[in-house]
């Protein structure tokens, strides 16, 4: 039987990333490749603790259908702890526990975008939500990301010449894959441009809590008097990818048309972890605990770029990070990064090639990402050894 499509579909193509993963299943394999936390940063014992007393003392509470805007504790507590921790929300917002923060995209897109829809991304961005953009044909618009952030005249351009911009994707903090953060300045600067031209703001924070050195700054939503910001965070790098719990704060409206898509699709999130996460932020030290990852990721990232300056330089180079879990480096221009990647491969490690995370297939990168938190550091010595290796054969 030919099989047909629908046109939403037609042109999608499976993750690089993922296809990576395919060789750095290999054992022998160094897979700097993933963007899992790091194994020592689940709080396993807690998450066993509450499951056994949950499962025992009030059984149906987890197994049983549940409402689709979330667990309401877990709502409430969100929404106080996100206004007097990041001034985040309002009383023209409503939150929505979802699964994983990547149904947020899935939802806000299905909620906003019509066929042939503009959304501007940063360029490089993470390709999940690229992926995501691209399954509802919206056209995506690429901003080149600076040192400091998404260029600024760059994405005015593109406001300008783009009538049908429906919205800005950004990830501020420790971007994915960049590993930059946008300053305070260009932050404001989004904000009032994404006002001048009237489109949307998608603020994707996942790894905003993992700043291990600096000052953290202002999420874009605080500045967000007209309700221009849909604001994205998840529980999956700070206790567990596999539990599935994100959460959206946006305009009540838009909320509104995401739970009716959301009940479309899953009914509800997970109840078991909307319980689990609630009990785990409200009975135990959150803080301690974020102090404790923050501590995890430090030494790790900072051994990873101790390994980058001994092997990598001066061929190899990369901006140095203050959080998150991603390292990206740059290879110099006239090495072919896909051949690079796959050579690498060939060399027993894994490294993902830049032209995953582009807006377009044409545009050009000449870099790599890498990720410090799930090797061990025997396998990142060994893995940005052979790296190292390979770039002095450039």
């Amino acid at each position: 039987m030919e099989y047909k499509f629908s046109d939403r579909v037609q042109s999608l193509k499976p993750s690089a990333i993922r296809e990576i993963f395919k060789y750095a299943a290999d054992p022998t394999v160094v897979s700097l490749s993933a963007g899992n936390p790091s194994p020592d940063a689940f709080p396993a014992k807690e998450i066993a603790e509450i499951s056994s007393r949950l499962l025992s003392e009030n059984p149906i509470a987890a197994l049983q259908y549940s409402v689709t805007e979330g667990y309401t504790p877990l709502r409430n507590f969100l929404t106080d702890y996100m206004k007097k921790k990041h001034n985040v929300g309002s009383t023209d917002d409503d939150i929505l526990i979802t699964s994983g923060a990547q149904q947020i995209m899935d939802l806000a897109s299905k909620s906003i975008l019509n066929e042939g829809d503009v959304v501007i991304c940063e360029n490089p961005s993470f390709i999940g939500s690229l992926n995501t953009f691209r399954s509802y044909n919206a056209r995506l618009v690429g901003v080149p990301v600076e040192s400091d952030g998404i260029n600024i005249e760059k994405l005015e351009e593109a406001l300008k010449n783009e009538k049908r911009a429906k919205f800005i994707y950004t990830i501020p903090n420790f971007q994915n894959p960049s590993g930059v953060t946008m300053s305070l300045q260009k932050r404001k600067a989004l904000y009032e441009l994404a006002k001048k031209y009237q489109v949307l703001v998608i603020e994707d924070n996942p790894y905003g809590d993992l700043r291990f050195s600096g000052e953290f700054l202002p999420c874009i939503k605080s500045l967000d008097d007209e309700g221009i910001v849909i604001y994205s965070g998840s529980f999956s790098k700070v206790i567990s990818p596999g539990m599935r719990v994100g959460y959206a704060i946006a305009p009540k409206e838009i909320i509104q048309k995401m739970v009716v898509c959301k009940q479309g699709q899953d009914v509800h999130t997970n109840i078991w972890s909307q319980l689990v996460c609630h009990e785990f932020l409200t009975k135990y030290d959150f803080d301690a605990h974020l102090e404790r990852l923050r501590e995890i990721y430090k030494k790790k990232a900072n051994f990873a770029m101790d390994l980058l300056d001994k092997h990598l330089a001066p061929k190899i180079t990369y901006q140095r990070i203050d959080g998150g879990l991603f390292i990206w480096c740059d290879l110099p221009e006239h090495v072919d990064t896909g051949k690079f990647c796959m050579d690498a491969v060939r060399n027993k490690v894994c490294v993902v090639p830049g032209t995953a995370f582009m807006a377009n297939e044409t545009d050009v990168t000449h870099s790599f990402r890498i990720n410090f938190s799930t090797p061990t550091d025997e396998q990142l010595q060994r893995g940005i050894e052979i790296l190292g290796q390979m770039a002095k054969d450039l």
